[in-house]
């Protein structure tokens, strides 16, 4: 891995190589200025990172050879993500073309050091990874939420309440860090801690498993609660889009 990369990339590439067993065709691509996640049947994985160090002729080759490399699979719609050690979202890009790319939005990386005291909660049961997904836009009954995954390391997560799940999250465990992702809350059950419960519920979990390090990528959103629980930015994603 090149000395661009963030705090948790590595947990994030190994969390998709962990997802292609799960989804036909899916696989990764490793390239000397890029890793790609393919995910012919599964739409939002469709990501890749670059390994170079970030500037417009690169990343405008780069994105060349990822355009050839995701029509080959038939996926229309992928995104480039330009690694960037800048920790302020509204900071200008450090990359500001990109090909024939739209920029997109920006996610904020950011790492915690998990301290003693954190609690599991009641209420937060695991799931299939495309049920904690599903959970965190629209209610998902309990009786639906499918069978935990069996890939090592690998967990969905949701919180119920009154027979739904709705709120959801999944993790990934790899070396000493534990990745978490997707976090979501159904918009008529926000407000309500249930998000906090649940972070805290899957960090804790990671801690009992050895995992001294959490990372993860926030929105503008999230920052209030990823900050309450002690993560710390560390960089950022600037995404970019197929057109």
């Amino acid at each position: 891995m090149s000395s661009t990369a963030l705090p948790g990339q590595e947990t994030l590439i190994a969390s998709w190589s962990a997802l292609a067993h799960l989804s036909p065709g899916a696989r990764l691509i490793r390239s000397s200025t890029a890793v790609a996640a393919v995910f012919p049947s599964w739409a939002p994985l469709n990501n890749a990172i670059m390994l170079t160090a970030p500037e417009s002729g690169a990343a405008a080759a780069t994105a060349s050879l990822l355009t050839s490399t995701y029509a080959q699979a038939r996926v229309a719609e992928w995104a480039l993500w330009v690694p960037s050690r800048t920790i302020n979202l509204d900071a200008p890009d450090e990359v500001r073309e990109v090909g024939r790319l739209k920029r997109d939005t920006t996610t904020l990386v950011m790492q915690a050091n998990l301290a003693a005291g954190l609690r599991q909660h009641e209420g937060v049961v695991r799931a299939s990874i495309r049920a904690a997904t599903r959970a965190g836009d629209e209610p998902v009954p309990a009786t639906d939420l499918g069978e935990p995954e069996t890939v090592s390391g690998l967990t969905g997560w949701v919180m119920i309440q009154d027979g739904y799940a709705v709120a959801g999250v999944w993790s990934f465990r790899h070396e000493s860090d534990c990745g978490i992702y997707a976090l979501g809350t159904v918009p008529e059950w926000r407000r309500r801690g249930l998000a906090r419960a649940l972070m805290e519920h899957v960090l804790a979990d990671a801690q009992h498993q050895g995992a001294p390090t959490a990372t993860l990528q926030s929105t503008r959103m999230g920052l209030p609660l990823y900050d309450s629980l002690g993560f710390e930015p560390a960089g950022r994603y600037e995404e970019w889009i197929s057109r």
